[in-house]
């Protein structure tokens, strides 16, 4: 049975592909974009795509050119092939820009660009390309129906790069470079300053700049101590509601304590 049902499949595909061999051949043109827009509608965007690359340059100039243009951009896209279908969309709107789809198709570059966003780990080049796009089609398009899921691409980008900055961050604290990490998590706060892990990020400062302090040489202890109590201080302004209160509060009684003995030190190495 199952030779058989293999038998008909392989008889299926040779018949289809004999098909598809003849109507790449034929040289009538009419017929030829009917099949294309036919292989479309049946999502077999592969032949579609073919046959529409064929029939590119002949129908330049003719009214049936926009509709080519615009099912061919589709079959890329359709295919996953986001850097070609990104490139025929940005196509299509200089082509047509005063076309009722010239809208539909600004979007649809810059939703390509989200297509291709990797995960956090990875170059996001492709991330923040999103977001500038995505926030020029906003302003171009005030009144565009797309502008809400446009603004949420936005969000889930930034939250997105937002996770990126804070790896690198914690790359850094975890291989012991506390000078570096706490740099890099200030950073992390200017650039997202409504951040909801706000807190999270002002203790890791803290315990960056505690461990920094912790293993300096006796001369330079009190003042970078110093510069914990500061951030602890900050952080208590900044977020008095915090839960994470207490670990703050930690910090600034060890930094106290080891200020107190850091003087002490330097009392009997003068004495």
């Amino acid at each position: 049975m199952r030779i058989f049902c293999l038998i008909i499949l392989v008889a299926f595909l040779g018949t289809g592909c004999s098909q598809f061999a003849k109507v790449q051949k034929s040289t009538d043109y009419d017929y030829k974009l009917r099949m294309a827009d036919q292989y479309y509608v049946k999502k077999k965007y592969n032949q579609a795509q073919q046959l529409y690359e064929e029939l590119f340059p002949l129908l330049k100039g003719n009214d049936k050119f926009e509709n080519v243009y615009y099912n061919f951009a589709y079959c890329a896209y359709n295919q996953r092939d986001y850097t070609n279908a990104e490139n025929l969309f940005k196509g299509f709107t200089e082509v047509f820009p005063t076309s009722k789809r010239a809208e539909e198709m600004e979007y649809m570059r810059a939703y390509c660009y989200y297509k291709q966003s990797p995960k956090v780990q990875l170059d996001q080049t492709n991330t923040s390309r999103t977001i500038g796009l995505m926030q020029a089609f906003i302003n171009t398009h005030p009144g565009s129906e797309k502008n809400k899921e446009a603004t949420e691409i936005i969000d889930k980008c930034h939250t997105k790069l937002e996770m990126k900055e804070q790896e690198s961050a914690e790359l850094y604290f975890n291989l012991r470079q506390f000078k570096a990490a706490a740099i890099a998590f200030e950073n992390l706060m200017n650039n997202y300053p409504d951040s909801q892990k706000g807190d999270e990020y002002k203790l890791k400062i803290i315990r960056s700049y505690y461990e920094y302090a912790a293993f300096s040489i006796e001369e330079k202890k009190e003042q970078r101590f110093g510069k914990v109590l500061e951030q602890c201080n900050e952080f208590t302004d900044r977020f008095p509601d915090s839960k994470l209160k207490k670990d703050v509060e930690k910090y600034f009684n060890l930094s106290q304590n080891n200020i107190k003995l850091a003087k002490n030190e330097q009392v009997k190495t003068s004495a």
